[in-house]
């Protein structure tokens, strides 16, 4: 029985190897690979990006206005969910002006969602500085998800990974979209390869080392 789940582990693989590569990727494999089995894939990218060109109504991030607030965020939120940036009042917070720039960039790549932005204190009157950069997500007209300060996702080590989870996890895309499997396989990569460098330049470790570590 374990081999054959091994096996049929192998053959899965195998089928989906082409999962997640992007049109210069299929390109680059094209003396490797079956042309017809490629070709399907090209159509099947092609089709994808096609679909998120006709989605991809945003592009940037909106700077909103407490009085634009139901408008540009509840109602809006009735046909796709929508990310609210709450940004401190110092500009020189850390974690505001970090969140802002990857705000910028999400809503650069992923022009097919909504992305927002506005000062806490003009929301909310008084809103402390400290408890922002807040997140706010509205899905049909209501606040579904709230994020405060960026502790519990990676705070000053926060990266466009950690969007890309919020997205998937509200549902704004699919965690079977080429965006997001590209750069976390690229993620995934890059650590291997500080692994492996890591390992040659210490060498391989001690039995008693690890023996040490038990004691």
């Amino acid at each position: 029985m374990i081999e054959e789940a091994i096996a049929e582990g192998r053959r899965l693989a195998h089928e989906n190897r082409l999962e997640g590569k992007d049109l210069d990727e299929l390109a680059a494999l094209e003396d490797e690979e079956d042309e017809a089995f490629l070709e399907q894939y090209r159509q099947k990218r092609i089709q994808e990006l096609s679909a998120v060109q006709t989605r991809s109504i945003h592009g940037s991030v909106y700077p909103i206005s407490k009085p634009d607030w139901i408008r540009d965020v509840t109602e809006a939120s009735h046909h796709s969910p929508v990310f609210v940036n709450l940004t401190a009042s110092n500009e020189l917070q850390g974690e505001s002006r970090l969140l802002s720039e990857l705000w910028r960039q999400a809503a650069k790549e992923f022009g097919d969602v909504k992305f927002c932005e506005i000062r806490g204190a003009q929301v909310m009157e008084n809103y402390p500085d400290h408890n922002c950069p807040t997140i706010l997500v509205y899905k049909n007209g209501t606040p579904v998800k709230q994020i405060v300060t960026l502790a519990s996702v990676g705070g000053v080590h926060m990266s466009m990974l950690q969007i890309d989870a919020l997205l998937v996890e509200m549902g704004a895309v699919p965690d079977t979209d080429l965006r997001i499997i590209k750069r976390l396989r690229d993620a995934q990569e890059a650590g291997e390869t500080r692994t492996s460098s890591k390992e040659k330049k210490d060498g391989p470790r001690a039995d008693h080392d690890l023996d040490e570590e038990w004691d």
